[in-house]
């Protein structure tokens, strides 16, 4: 829960609670040494009791007083500390072991057998085991101080016998925890506050760097790297260093990116602007060869006819590409019909004638014919220009338009070079789109590829002698939507 809490409110709960950690384990340290020491002290004491009661007990057993060894042992008892008092006992006993005086005659009865029973759970030793002072423990943590006291021709008079209960030897925790407990207060009281400003100023550095790096993306590179802390923190430079190289990447990255964009769309006005030159000069040469033809040969009521009707189609093919350039217009454009094939092929025949190339046309409908007028004419007569240019002089161009219910197709063949399906590939996929040599290939893909259609060459086994390159294009044949609408 505590790695849940911002780090302004862990550090000084954190610190506060090291410290109470450490006040409880140094207490628990202190009481355990202060037991240790109670104990050594009351041993101590219990050990000058006995030598006490040995030199001044000696008169008292070589005399047999029990009256004045009552007096000694009872005055001699009251030396140890208040808190061994309640839990010992003293008493003098003559050469056999038996109680001459005891300072609880009730527990220690004059004349009853002390060495060699069992006293407090414990045995003792008989009296000719006692030959020197000894030191008996019980697995309660209670003791037992024997002594012999001897005249001085170092005759064994009596024994000193000195019972210390595990009770006498217990520390009193409640007044050992009472100092604990207010070291920890104080030091809660203390360092809380101190820690909750020191948190807060530690965790200030962080939060902002975490706030920029939340703004990444979403507002300004040089906004977000001007408002990047500084710090003197060593690991905190490291992260701010690294968001700060981060910020600079991106900031050159974006430059890159925007050079890019002006030279991409540079580059798009380019491919726009040949595009319209491209479509725009084709049509224009078949337009000019008509005008030639209608001025030598417009006294012919039928020749004049047929050349305005081919220049009038001619021209709205223009108008209708250009207008097809503007984001906003709505082009409508007619379903293309027979005399487009006508108009077509009468437009490439002036290019033919220039290269002495044989040009032949072959249509076949098996079925109503519905494809827009405008893009079907823009593609075959890019076809037809390119394959009588591929034809070179002298040589021949053959054409097929065929309809049928699914699809339009229009197929040209000619005799130049072959042109496999690898090289029209890289043809259509050069990095600026823009083959010189077959602009016109390249825009009968792209229609192809926006109306569904498909644009290939033909393979060997498909091509008639003696033709060599052969070029398909299809588009779907919208007359069945036109007849169920």
């Amino acid at each position: 829960m505590l790695r849940r809490l911002p780090y302004r409110i862990q550090i000084p709960l954190g610190l506060a609670l090291a410290v109470i950690l450490s006040v409880l384990l140094v207490n628990l340290v202190s009481a355990q040494i202060a037991a240790r020491n109670a104990r050594q002290d009351i041993l101590h004491t219990a050990q000058r009791v006995v030598a006490l009661l040995a030199a001044q007990g000696r008169p008292l057993l070589f005399q047999d007083d029990t009256w004045r060894a009552f007096a000694l042992v009872k005055s001699a008892t009251t030396l140890l500390p208040e808190v061994a008092q309640p839990h010992a006992r003293a008493a003098l006993l003559d050469a056999q072991g038996r109680y001459l005086a005891g300072s609880d005659p009730l527990r220690l009865p004059t004349g009853v057998q002390a060495l060699g029973t069992l006293q407090g759970g414990r045995l003792l030793p008989t009296a000719s085991d006692t030959a020197k002072a000894r030191l008996l423990g019980s697995p309660g943590g209670g003791v037992t101080l024997l002594e012999p006291v001897r005249s001085d021709d170092d005759q064994i008079l009596g024994f000193v016998l000195v019972d210390i209960d595990a009770p006498a030897f217990k520390p009193d925790w409640s007044a050992l925890a009472a100092p604990a407990l207010i070291g920890a207060a104080l030091a809660m009281l203390l360092l809380i506050p101190v820690g909750w400003f020191m948190g807060r100023k530690m965790a200030r550095p962080i939060a902002r760097t975490a706030q920029c790096i939340a703004e990444i993306g979403r507002g300004d590179v040089a906004r977000v790297q001007q408002r990047l802390p500084s710090v003197t923190d060593p690991e905190l430079q490291r992260i701010v260093g690294a968001v700060r190289q981060l910020l600079s990447e991106m900031m050159v990255r974006q430059a890159n990116a925007q050079r890019a964009l002006s030279a991409e769309r540079l580059a798009a006005v380019g491919r726009i602007t040949a595009a319209v030159a491209h479509e725009i000069n084709n049509p224009l040469a078949g337009l000019i060869t008509a005008v030639r033809t209608l001025r030598l040969h417009g006294d012919a009521p039928e020749q004049r006819q047929r050349s305005l009707d081919l220049i009038e189609r001619g021209l709205e093919q223009i108008r209708t590409m250009a207008t097809a350039l503007l984001p906003q217009a709505r082009v409508e454009d007619r379903c293309m019909t027979e005399r487009d094939y006508e108009d077509v092929l009468t437009l490439a025949r002036a290019t033919a004638a220039q290269y002495f190339v044989e040009l032949e046309g072959q249509i076949e409908l098996l079925h109503a014919l519905c494809v827009p007028s405008v893009v079907m004419r823009q593609v075959m007569l890019n076809l037809l220009l390119n394959a009588i240019k591929a034809a070179g002089q002298g040589g021949q161009v053959n054409t097929q338009l065929r309809s049928d219910e699914q699809r339009v197709r229009f197929t040209v063949m000619n005799t130049g070079g072959h042109l496999g399906a690898q090289e029209l590939h890289q043809r259509l996929h050069t990095e600026d789109h823009n083959d010189p040599h077959g602009f016109g290939l390249w825009i009968c893909h792209e229609f192809a590829v926006r109306f569904g259609g498909h644009f290939r060459t033909l393979e060997q086994s498909e091509l008639l002698p003696p033709y060599a390159t052969g070029l398909v294009f299809e588009m779907p044949n919208q007359a069945r939507q036109v007849t169920d609408t």
